[in-house]
């Protein structure tokens, strides 16, 4: 469980095509260090289970001012050494981190670090105003994984010059690197970007949601195969999100539609003489059925028999084990 710190825009050093952190995060003025107890206590006196992680998000954290670095991080080290939660997080650019900024952070007991890499290709990062190249992300995460945090490499999927061979080869090269953790985002044209100019200018055309969904299954499949932790995909939902989505593959529950699309791609594999005669424990029933039963209604609707019944362990047609 994250116990999440947004810090919108600072320590960012541009604004890049698709980035509109207000309507990303609903925040606009980043939290003062001593806020940061005041949000963990919230969160830790609310009844969610453990463990827990302070997450500084929504910028570049290592971009922030050092002395303002040491003031966020102080004060989640206090819950760290307390041992009310079990690590710190944070997500920031690749061309900003160096041994001077991993000592500070290994000094202040920060275990997982997120780099914002979005895409390995340099075209397709030149286009969306990165302001790094692939080299700046195998470069940190080399730092990264040699210094012992837990590497995690973010990206983005339908931004300017991309397609869908060049994400799936930035998922190949993400797990070469020795990426643990990573996170999928569809981009959404958000309103007041220069990605949102580009698409009402007609330079821009932005995925279908069965696009986005279909890629995203696949790569989600490839990172489960690889043993990388897929944290998350799409962006969080919310009323900011929603109302400043220009275009785009909007969602309100992204992650789900996106595991319940692989979960039909593994089905589809072991339908025999048109039926799906699945064992189950109750658990993995709602993967199974998919996000608002549309696993379900697929299979009927192409007439292929579906029957779901309690098990032990999760059997398709008698003899094949499906893993979720």
């Amino acid at each position: 469980m994250n116990i999440p710190i947004f810090v919108p825009h600072v320590g960012c050093p541009n604004d890049c095509a698709f980035c509109n952190q207000r309507s990303i995060t609903g925040v606009t003025e980043a939290p003062a260090p001593e806020s940061v107890g005041l949000i963990a206590d919230e969160y830790l006196s609310g009844g969610r289970t453990g463990p827990h992680t302070i997450a500084f998000f929504g910028g570049s954290f290592t971009g922030i001012e050092p002395r303002l670095q040491r003031g966020y991080l102080a004060q989640a080290k206090k819950y760290l050494d307390s041992g009310r939660i079990s690590g710190i997080r944070l997500s920031t650019r690749p061309d900003y981190i160096g041994p001077e900024q991993l000592d500070l952070l290994e000094e202040y007991g920060v275990t997982n670090i997120e780099l914002g890499a979005q895409s390995m290709d340099d075209a397709v990062l030149a286009a969306s105003g990165r302001g790094h190249d692939s080299a700046a992300v195998r470069r940190a995460s080399a730092l990264v994984r040699e210094r012992g945090f837990t590497l995690g490499l973010q990206m983005m999927t339908g931004l300017p010059l991309d397609s869908p061979e060049k994400s799936m080869a930035t998922a190949e090269e993400f797990i070469a690197l020795g990426a643990e953790e990573t996170r999928i985002y569809p981009t959404l044209v958000m309103e007041n970007t220069r990605l949102a100019d580009m698409y009402r200018a007609g330079a821009y055309s932005p995925q279908t949601l069965e696009e986005a969904t279909e890629l995203g299954a696949r790569l989600y499949g490839k990172f489960r195969a690889a043993g990388v932790k897929v944290l998350r995909i799409g962006l969080s939902d919310s009323a900011e999100l929603k109302g400043g989505c220009v275009a785009g593959p909007y969602h309100p529950a992204m992650g789900e539609a996106v595991v319940s699309r692989f979960v039909r791609g593994q089905l589809e594999k072991m339908v025999e003489n048109g039926r799906l005669d699945i064992e189950a424990p109750k658990k993995y029933f709602s993967k199974i059925l998919g996000l608002r039963r549309c696993n379900a209604e697929y299979f009927l609707g192409n007439g292929v028999g579906l029957t779901l019944t309690e098990g032990e362990r999760p059997l398709v047609n008698g003899k094949y084990l499906l893993e979720f």
